[in-house]
């Protein structure tokens, strides 16, 4: 008779799930012994449960079917919490298995205790303890079926003597199912109503419409409205779209900003978008979510359309008015070639320094048609929502809600173990790529030709803007960083280290060129503004203030350098 973890293996091999990432670990021994005698389903063994998670998140991410991650008790399946965290906040399908410390010793303070169902809680759509073996094949298609459609985590809480538990129930496959939602006909008519009646509307766009983008530019081609794109939106709405007009928010564009702005009308569609800030004060909102308890988080909205994106839009287009007025879309159009021009300015390369606009441009340029980006939260993040072309085949994808450090490294490897033959690059940050850096032992590990490309600033980059616009002088973010080419060799890995623009074109593409994991550690202008597309008062303000405190500080010499590398933006 089988046991309980042949059970959860032959039930994730029915269902497709053809990897599991984490770390073994004695309360999981009966699973991984499992997974060695049984084929089709492979353990990815990273060296963090954090990499892990992360990993599995980015499976599920681009493929939009379940992922798994395992963590051994006490602090295995803790530290799994934060990218476990990340695919609750990014709303991708996850299992969670959870080792536990044996049944007779919870309650007892015994070795390794915790309470992961208590910890989970809110990190999961679905967290179970399974106290036994007769629980386990119901609990299990159920914790798998509530990743599929709530898609988040699910986690299933199992003590290791319950793995090793027997059990005659057979396998039962658990298959990703689709479904289309659409709100109510009065509803529509509404909000066609509401269309009709105005003559400057501007289309908001999120991860939601992923799988609609000929839905989308059909619906902006009929209202003549200029679509925005929010950062998860980037890489389903961008491409092949002459109505696109760039992204908003704090990594956005002065074109995106202002075509919301200007809007009489707003239609958001599958975005959760959160900065209130940017939304129009007085515009009539209507918002397509298929979830009915985002509407209405960020903004009043005025006539909430529950349903999926692309069905929604198809049941509004006959019911739209044509022969609209372009003056708005025109307006904004325009606005949008100065900012694309202002943006190109600095990509261009400069003979002093090496400005990080210009990296991210080369990497776009000499990337594959499908290649897989992943930046880390800070400014990777920045440079690719601004200097990365999407086109369809492309995929764009990180701690885009969550906003954790350290995730491109281990999400391009769950990336790349989905895609072997798809080339992945992980945009990462110093301060990230150090925090999980042993993540580079999983890629060699697990043969991953993983390219990952280091934005090497000495500084935890993005906190010192924010420390700079809140009017703080510097401090505690600076990293003192090895060569990290040195120890991507010293690990296996094919290092590559730019100090000098002019040798930063021909690097970039041996990089890329090469066949297996590669590190290309690009020194970068550290002083670079990553400046939103509106500065407001209260912005401007404290760089006034923190430029009155640094030279009091005795550390003027810094603005200075400041000024010198982004004299192409503030002129």
């Amino acid at each position: 008779m089988p046991t309980v973890a042949q059970h959860i293996v032959d039930t994730l091999s029915a269902s497709g799930v053809r990897r599991v990432y984490g770390i073994p670990g004695d309360s999981l021994n009966g699973f991984t012994d499992a997974l060695r005698t049984t084929d089709g389903v492979a353990w990815i063994h990273t060296r963090h449960e954090e990499g892990a998670a992360f990993a599995a998140s980015a499976e599920a991410a681009l493929t939009g079917e379940l992922a798994v991650c395992a963590g051994s008790c006490g602090p295995g399946n803790l530290h799994l919490i934060n990218g476990v965290y990340d695919a609750m906040r990014s709303r991708v399908p996850m299992l969670v298995l959870a080792a536990h410390i044996p049944t007779e010793e919870i309650g007892t303070g015994y070795f390794q205790e915790t309470h992961p169902q208590d910890l989970y809680r809110e990190s999961s759509v679905y967290t179970e303890y399974v106290s036994h073996s007769g629980q386990l094949p119901r609990l299990l298609r159920i914790a798998m079926r509530e990743a599929l459609t709530q898609r988040g985590p699910a986690v299933l809480v199992i003590p290791g003597d319950v793995l090793l538990a027997q059990t005659d129930a057979a396998p039962e496959a658990v298959l990703p199912t689709c479904s289309t939602v659409l709100p109510a006909p009065s509803e529509l008519a509404a909000a066609a109503t509401a269309l009709n009646d105005s003559a400057k509307i501007t289309i908001l766009a999120g991860a939601g419409t992923q799988g609609a983008h000929d839905e989308v530019v059909a619906l902006a081609e009929r209202l003549q409205a200029p679509v925005v794109h929010a950062l998860r939106g980037k890489e389903f709405v961008e491409y092949e779209n002459p109505y696109d007009v760039g992204m908003t928010g704090l990594l956005g564009f002065a074109s995106g900003y202002h075509a919301l702005l200007g809007a009489e009308t707003v239609v958001m569609l599958g975005t959760d978008f959160p900065y209130a800030q940017f939304f129009p004060q007085d515009a009539t909102v209507i918002q397509v979510d298929v979830r009915g308890g985002q509407i209405g988080r960020r903004v009043h909205v005025d006539h909430p359309l529950v349903g999926t994106v692309k069905e929604t839009v198809e049941a509004l287009l006959p019911e739209l008015k044509g022969n609209r007025s372009s003056k708005h879309l025109d307006t904004m159009r325009k606005h949008y070639q100065r900012t694309r021009k202002e943006l190109a300015e600095l990509e261009k390369s400069d003979r002093k320094r090496i400005h990080p606009q210009h990296l991210t441009r080369l990497l776009d340029q000499g990337a594959a048609d499908d290649a897989v980006f992943v930046p880390d939260v800070g400014s990777p993040v920045m440079w690719a929502a601004r200097h990365l072309t999407m086109n369809g085949k492309r995929r764009l994808i990180g701690s885009f809600t969550h906003g954790s450090m350290a995730n491109a490294l281990p999400q391009a490897v769950g990336a790349q173990a989905a895609f072997p033959d798809r080339q992945v690059l992980a945009l990462a940050g110093d301060g990230g790529l150090s925090m999980l850096l042993g993540e580079l032992l999983t890629v060699t590990q697990n043969g991953l030709p993983v390219k990952t490309v280091v934005y090497n600033n000495s500084s935890l980059n993005f906190v010192e803007l924010e420390m700079k616009a809140a009017g703080f002088v510097n401090y505690a973010t600076d990293l003192e960083n090895p060569n990290f080419a040195a120890v991507a060799e010293a690990v296996g890995v094919r290092g590559f280290r730019v100090e000098r623009p002019k040798d930063l074109a021909g690097a970039v593409e041996e990089f890329l060129a090469h066949d297996g994991p590669a590190v290309l550690d690009v020194v970068v202008e550290r002083q670079e503004l990553t400046l939103p597309p509106s500065v407001k008062f209260e912005q401007a303000k404290g760089f006034a203030l923190f430029a009155i405190r640094t030279v009091l500080s005795g550390r003027g010499t810094e603005l200075i350098d400041l000024a010198k590398a982004n004299m192409r933006q503030l002129l």
